[in-house]
């Protein structure tokens, strides 16, 4: 599993701000630079916030659905394989997409089913240990979801430049953080101070869920920056497929978070 910010629209987020705008011209980013393109008054081959909207809902239902069957159909002997493969597939495809800013829905798609693989995985393995902490995981999930969209609706939080290269700073140093530690608990079979449950354990996953939540405004920014910026439509997977891996991210955490204070 990814948790990066979108390349694509962090640079959306600082430009279209700027006065880029010339008669019916809007600027594409192309592999970290801005092409002139023509975009007229009306045009239904651009970024909106319905589209951005459908997208996510469409990546997140492949993801449910590929979690749920992983969850019903995978045997218990498998989950470790499962888990481990699907984390590093993802992570190769999340990556992929992010720094090479593909938009195909095909490889969007396959990146939302290994995620979903991972999380019924995961899932699984944790409702054997903890009762209920799944449904517990996914409704703390969506709860902040919900919650930080309010916060960003009504404006109480807002997004400015500032702010943005704050969250996105710290959701870059916490992803090598937990890159290494993953690597770690790869060789050594054992979990690092980072997720054994401890007082430290318990500190991390709470700025881990902080900053995940955060994301969601920086996310949110910047797809209204490439609606208002009238980026091509098919811009709009990358808005989806942040949102994605903010959820999934979050989903995760709060997993781990949770099962610190359940009982086996």
């Amino acid at each position: 599993m990814v948790k990066t910010s979108n390349p694509v629209l962090t640079r959306i987020g600082a430009t279209a701000q700027q006065p880029h705008y010339q008669g019916h011209s809007y600027e594409t980013p192309i592999r970290g630079q801005y092409q002139p393109q023509v975009a007229w008054p009306g045009d239904a081959d651009v970024m909106t916030i319905d589209d951005v909207v459908i997208k996510t809902v469409s990546l997140i239902g492949a993801t449910v659905l590929s979690a749920a069957l992983t969850f019903a159909l995978m045997p218990d002997a498998l989950l470790g394989a499962a888990w481990i493969s699907a984390a590093i597939i993802g992570l190769v495809l999340g990556l992929a997409i992010s720094f090479a800013q593909l938009t195909n829905p095909v490889l969007m798609f396959a990146y939302a089913v290994v995620e979903g693989v991972l999380l019924g995985a995961v899932s699984k393995f944790y409702e054997s240990f903890y009762d209920g902490i799944v449904i517990q995981a996914v409704v703390a999930t969506m709860g902040t979801f919900f919650v930080m969209a309010a916060l960003y609706k009504m404006r109480v939080i807002r997004a400015t430049p500032g702010f943005m290269r704050v969250v996105i700073g710290l959701m870059g140093g916490l992803f090598v953080v937990m890159l290494i530690n993953f690597a770690i608990t790869l060789f050594t079979g054992s979990p690092t101070i980072l997720r054994d449950g401890g007082p430290i354990a318990i500190g991390f996953s709470l700025i881990c869920i902080t900053v995940a939540a955060l994301m969601f405004v920086v996310s949110f920014r910047q797809i209204e920056d490439g609606v208002a910026a009238r980026l091509p439509r098919k811009y709009g997977w990358l808005g989806a497929f942040g949102i994605l891996v903010e959820l999934v991210w979050l989903y995760l955490e709060m997993l781990r978070f949770i099962s610190y204070f359940s009982e086996d």
